[in-house]
């Protein structure tokens, strides 16, 4: 496996586990409910969950095209992170492990307008799943940030990918209501059922992911900062 392909996957991973954590579960559930107005066309209720995952997508690509574009841009700067980038990543991805098992608590926003704001762009047309993926890709919350800023963008900037490796992430953080789109096809009890499923995962999977994170952050530590010293 080359190592792009390996940060791809990781990258969709974490798309994954951002999708299925409580703050963001809140606002692809506002997007289910949106999306669920269409079903009396299956096709329409389909095409709406794509469009959905398409606007978190170019959000997430957008922001780090920003962010990792403007880092590379300036040639001091990426010299810098050519030569230190590995030692940052030890320490970043330990404290991402630990925010994720709840040891450290990040300020969140309210997360209460995604009703309101879905029920507002719901009225812009068949565009608007496009425009309401992108803006709910928007509302960070702790986990997400520290997923999306505190482990992508890193990872981003290590491989100089700020397009294929945030539009992996998106693909991540939307396949859930790709699915259900398409589960609301067999009835809102087919539905009901994966949603039930995905809710449960979302604990194991962040602590599976915290442990591998704080594993992976030692061994970068000790290979980047501790070996050259001794």
């Amino acid at each position: 496996m080359t190592p792009l392909v390996a940060a791809i996957g990781s990258a969709l991973w974490l798309g994954i586990l951002t999708s299925i954590s409580p703050c963001p579960l809140a606002t692809n559930l506002a997007a289910v409910s949106y999306i669920s107005r269409e079903l009396r066309s299956p096709w329409r209720t389909v095409v709406s969950g794509i469009l959905y995952a398409l606007g978190r997508c170019f959000a997430y690509i957008v922001l780090a095209w920003l962010i990792v574009g403007s880092l590379l841009e300036v040639p001091a700067v990426a010299l810098f992170l050519q030569g230190a980038m590995n030692r940052i990543l030890g320490p970043l991805l330990i404290l991402v492990g630990i925010i994720l098992l709840g040891f450290i608590r990040l300020p969140g926003l309210n997360a209460n307008w995604t009703g309101r704001l879905s029920e507002k762009v719901g009225r812009r047309g068949s565009w608007s799943p496009l425009l309401l993926g992108s803006l709910f890709a928007l509302s960070f919350c702790p986990v997400s940030a520290a997923l999306y800023f505190g482990s992508l963008i890193p990872i981003a900037v290590e491989r100089q990918s700020p397009v294929i490796l945030p539009m992996a992430y998106g693909i991540g953080t939307g396949l859930p209501v790709l699915i259900l789109s398409f589960a609301l096809i067999g009835g809102a009890q087919t539905a009901s059922i994966f949603f039930k499923q995905l809710s449960s995962w979302e604990k194991p999977a962040r602590i599976i992911t915290a442990a591998i994170f704080i594993a992976a952050g030692a061994y970068y530590i000790y290979v980047y900062l501790l070996l050259p010293g001794i």
